[in-house]
């Protein structure tokens, strides 16, 4: 459990310093931090507003509830209540989910902030706790080990910062908020950065559908993604290339190179026989992850926060696609004679029946870039095949209120080359794993690179006949020979 937080001071008082001058009577944004549970406290880097909602609106407003006293006591006499705070509690959530997918290895968002007087807050603390909760769903707070979530409140009346924390559960109270220490500092400074490259080659059999109904391609590629969180259990690592004690620290500052041996598994993926298997997926590529740790943390806190970004890099892709195709007002079976026709396709719907489609199909997923954040840290965003480096300016600026470096230089693109993911489709399991000559025919190019090698592998059968042919002739002669010999002296 977290008992006190450390913020980082110079962030921390941009922020206050912005709240101040704005006018604002209140104002709700996200905490980007980390929790360690192995060091019992927090750590706040910085806080992000909440952009407007599609209707314009702020996410955080102020609601008199004075106005109707008013008209019910028409005597007068009766005591004002202070407004009460209105939250947009889904558009938080959501933009939690958004700016998660932008956090690096160790960095979550890992509550929220309010700016408001005191006697507001005080009267708003059950639309506080579901926000609060809200967002930890969608940020997966769970999933990545946390059961617990930070309110911090910056109160301009009187003016001061508290902080508390809380419990996620399904039924958060007002007895779930407790109050910890809260001081500013350097926060940012203590991290160490590790980086990885994690490769991966997944193959996902689509059964058919008298086994099981067809599924949807998020479906299996979701299925095929939680897979790889076994694979990554059992993996053992090297940082700097030494292996890794669990319970040592990294002394050393610095960046430090993480790699992953994966022991040797059996590809049960391709396990079935010809009749259940009718196609398989192959999702392959390769993931560049970073993460940031305390320097007093073991250093199996950096490698359990690269693999978790590992994977949630995975499935923010995967989610970005279905994103995309549930904004698409077109029915999804209205592209499948398109897809039929085209086999190098960059855009597939996640959630096109599989069955509909008969050819290979080659889609290319989004590539991760990445950027510079506060000190030495990076955050990172997703860019689709058909798009540049431009996209990036809005979508930061809107979700992390930071501006896009405008030197591209400093923007690191590691991944050339984007994920990607392959259908093949036969009538036959065996034709997929070792094709025969019956399937697609060969370019005029190709045909003459088969017809040369095959003049090449005749001439040598020939030359090598040839060869055994004359061996066995001189054998032949050369014991005449010596026999004759023989005969000739022993009769002299």
């Amino acid at each position: 459990m977290v008992k006190s937080v450390v913020g980082e001071e110079q962030q921390l008082k941009l922020a206050e310093d912005r709240l101040t001058q704005s006018g604002l009577s209140c104002e709700v944004g996200l905490v980007i931090g980390k929790l360690s549970s192995k060091l019992d406290r927090g750590f706040v880097f910085d806080l992000v507003q909440t952009p407007r909602n599609d209707a314009g609106e702020p996410a955080c407003s102020l609601v008199d509830i004075n106005n109707n006293q008013k008209n019910k006591n028409k005597k007068g006499g009766s005591s004002s209540s202070p407004p009460l705070l209105s939250i947009d509690a889904d558009w938080v959530s959501e933009h939690a989910r958004q700016v998660s997918r932008m956090l690096l290895g160790g960095m979550k968002v890992v509550g929220i902030y309010i700016w408001a007087n005191e006697s507001s807050f005080k009267n708003s603390t059950l639309v506080l706790c579901q926000t609060v909760k809200g967002a930890a769903e969608a940020a997966q707070l769970k999933a990545a080990g946390l059961d617990e979530s930070l309110l911090i409140h910056i109160s301009y009346s009187p003016r001061r910062w508290t902080c508390r924390n809380c419990t996620v559960a399904s039924n958060i109270t007002s007895s779930s908020l407790r109050p910890c220490d809260f001081k500013m500092g350097k926060a940012l400074a203590s991290l160490q950065t590790f980086r990885c490259t994690y490769s991966f080659d997944m193959r996902l059999p689509i059964f058919h559908e008298n086994r099981s109904s067809i599924e949807s391609l998020a479906a299996i590629l979701r299925h095929g993604i939680s897979n790889q969180v076994q694979e990554l259990k059992t993996a053992k690592a090297l940082i700097d290339g030494k292996l890794v004690i669990d319970l040592e620290q990294c002394a050393s500052e610095g960046l430090h190179d993480v790699e992953f041996l994966v022991p040797f598994m059996q590809n049960t993926a391709l396990e079935g026989s010809q009749k259940e298997v009718v196609g398989v997926l192959t999702f392959r590529g390769s993931v560049y992850s970073f993460a940031y740790i305390n320097s007093r943390e073991p250093v199996s806190q950096a490698l359990a926060d690269i693999k978790g970004d590992i994977l949630t890099s995975l499935q923010s892709r995967l989610d970005i696609i279905c994103d995309e195709e549930d904004s698409e007002s077109d029915p999804i079976a209205g592209g499948v004679a398109e897809l039929r026709n085209d086999l190098s396709t960059e855009k597939l719907g996640a959630k096109l029946d599989l069955k509909f489609l008969s050819q290979q199909c080659k889609i290319a997923f989004p590539r991760r870039v990445f950027v510079p954040w506060l000190a030495d840290t990076y955050i990172c965003d997703y860019v689709q095949p058909s798009e540049t480096l431009e996209v990036l300016k809005d979508h930061f600026v809107e979700l992390m209120s930071v501006e896009a470096p405008t030197d591209a230089s400093k923007i690191l693109e590691l991944e050339t080359e984007a994920p990607t993911l392959g259908f093949f489709a036969s009538k036959s399991f065996w034709d997929m794993v070792i094709p025969k000559s019956s399937g697609n025919k060969p370019s005029l190019s190709e045909r003459n690179i088969v017809d040369a090698g095959t003049v090449g592998v005749q001439k040598s059968v020939r030359s090598a006949n040839f060869n055994i042919t004359a061996a066995v002739l001189i054998l032949v002669v050369s014991i005449l020979v010596g026999l004759a010999l023989l005969y000739f002296k022993g009769s002299s």
